[in-house]
Parts: C-alpha cells; structure tokens; sequence
C-alpha cells in the first residue's frame, strides 16, 4: 500500500517548476524497493544536514562497484545538490513528488 504525504515548498532551488508556498503530494518510498525515474522530482535527505529534507530532479544514474548511485540538482542552477555534494544512494530518497496541488504565491 501507498503512503501519501504532504510538503509545502519553502526556497527556490526548484524555480520555475516548483516555488515557494507550492504544496505538493509525495509518494512516500520507505518499505520496499522503488524503480527510480530519470526526470522525476524527489525529496531526498540532505546529505550534510540530518534532518533536512530537500526537492532535487534526478538527473543520471550509474553503478559504482555494484551500488546504484543517484545525481540530483535542483532546476534553478543555484541550487545545492549533487554539484557540490557528489552522487547519492537509493537510502537518501524519502518520496517522490506526484503532484502540485496548490500554487504559491
């Protein structure tokens, strides 16, 4: 069974697709093993800061001597993601964005 959630978004290292005072709807991914997408928006675990939760769009995916790696970015180039922390594991994605339900200011 799928476990849904709500994110209100806060920042602007999505802008345009997705901007402050967006809410979205999430898939949550704990439980079991997910296919991730090229292209899909995720919330990942911030990998310098426990606890933060951040939206990036997947963007490549590789195997690194049989792990699955993941390179994030968020749409606006400002953004802090794998550009400056590196590839990350299937562990650091929370949920998967499905849609946005109200826009934000």
């Amino acid at each position: 069974m799928f476990a849904f959630s709500t994110v209100a978004v806060s920042g602007n290292s999505m802008s345009p697709s997705s901007r402050e005072g967006d809410w979205l709807i999430v898939r949550n991914l704990s439980g079991k093993k997910h296919t991730l997408k090229i292209g899909a928006v995720y919330l990942v675990q911030d990998p310098n800061r426990p606890g933060v939760k951040l939206l990036k769009r997947l963007k490549e995916s590789r195997v690194e001597h049989g792990v699955i790696r993941y390179w994030v970015e968020g749409d606006n180039s400002l953004s802090e993601d794998s550009r400056s922390w590196g590839w990350l594991e299937t562990d650091q994605f929370l949920a998967k964005v499905v849609l946005k339900y109200r826009k934000g200011n």
